[in-house]
C-alpha cells in the first residue's frame, strides 16, 4: 500500500494557476441584489445582517439574501457558489474569526470573483496571515479582503452593530466600481 503526502501549500499546482482578475463591479450599489454568506460562527449572522441594513440605508442595496455555510471550515461547493451568484449581484462573506473559517471565507471570495460576482470578505485581523496564505494558494496573491479587530465572537450585540457599521464604507468601496484592482 502506498501513501500520498499532500503539499498543504498547494505546490506547483497553485503557482501555475491563472492570477485572479476581479469580477466587474457595478458603478454603484443602488438597486443591486446583495447576498450574504455567513459561516455560522458566533455573531457572524448579526454582523452581516447589521452590515446589510447599513448598506441598504446608505447605499441603496436591495434586500439581502442570507445563506449559511454548511461547513465553515471548507469553501462552498461550486454549485452553491453558482446558485448564490445567479440570485445576487454582489456577495459579502464572513466573519473569518478563526484560522480555518478565515481561510474558507477567502477561498469563497476568490470562487465568487472567478464566477463573475464581486465579493467582499471580512476576517478578523488576527488571521490576516492565514487569509493571505490561502489567497496565494488559490492563485490570488494580494487579494483584497477587509479586516475588523479580533475577536468578533465575544462581542455584545451593540458592539457587533458598531463594528458592522464601521466597515460599511469599505465594503461599499470594495463591491462597487471604486474597488481597487488589488489582485
Amino acid at each position: 500500500m502506498s501513501s500520498t503526502i499532500m503539499d498543504p501549500t498547494g505546490g506547483q499546482e497553485a503557482r501555475s494557476r491563472r492570477e485572479l482578475a476581479l469580477a466587474p463591479r457595478p458603478s454603484s450599489l443602488r438597486g443591486v441584489r446583495l447576498g450574504l454568506l455567513e459561516n455560522g460562527k458566533q455573531n457572524a449572522r448579526l454582523f452581516l445582517e447589521e452590515l446589510a441594513a447599513v448598506l441598504r440605508e446608505r447605499y441603496g442595496v436591495e434586500a439581502a439574501e442570507l445563506r449559511r455555510k454548511e461547513v465553515f471550515t471548507a469553501p462552498e461547493p461550486p454549485e452553491r457558489i453558482e446558485e448564490m451568484g445567479s440570485a445576487c449581484d454582489v456577495i459579502v462573506t464572513g466573519i473569518g474569526d478563526c484560522g480555518s473559517c478565515s481561510a474558507s471565507a477567502v477561498a469563497d471570495g476568490v470562487l465568487f470573483e472567478r464566477g463573475g460576482i464581486p465579493a467582499a470578505v471580512i476576517c478578523s485581523d488576527a488571521f490576516s496571515s492565514t487569509a493571505d496564505a490561502i489567497a496565494e494558494v488559490n492563485g490570488a496573491a494580494g487579494y483584497r479582503y477587509l479586516t475588523t479587530p479580533h475577536p468578533v465572537a465575544g462581542l455584545t450585540p451593540e458592539q457587533v452593530r458598531e463594528r458592522a457599521g464601521s466597515v460599511a464604507a469599505e465594503v461599499a468601496e470594495l463591491l462597487s466600481a471604486q474597488a481597487r484592482q488589488a489582485a
